[in-house]
């Protein structure tokens, strides 16, 4: 994934709007990309700190962004594993109408 992709992305993961592929591709850019991060940090500090100066209130917004990414990777992780169920329920629901085909097939 290049930076100018993840640069597009970066309002999309401020939104929590991402899938889980996107996600992920996102996340291991930043992990290794110190100019997206720093992209990041900037667009999460216009974004929140206008948001925090209308409201009135104080912040920290360096771990909040911090807090940001690593719940962001906690959430893949969580999205990841309802998706390998999603498939393992969709494998089970196509076994078992196998298995009922045949077993009504021997029986009539």
């Amino acid at each position: 994934m290049t930076c100018k992709e993840v640069e597009k992305m970066i309002p999309l993961f401020l939104e929590d709007d991402l899938d889980v592929d996107d996600l992920r591709n996102f996340m291991e850019h930043m992990d290794k990309c110190e100019d997206c991060k720093e992209e990041l940090t900037i667009q999460f500090l216009v974004l929140e700190g206008m948001a925090r100066l209308e409201d009135g209130n104080v912040f920290d917004l360096q771990n909040e962004l911090k807090f940001c990414m690593e719940d962001a990777g906690h959430t893949l992780k969580r999205r990841e594993t309802m998706q390998w169920i999603l498939y393992a329920a969709q494998g089970l629901t196509v076994v078992a109408a196998i298995t009922l085909i045949a077993l009504v097939a021997v029986l009539f």
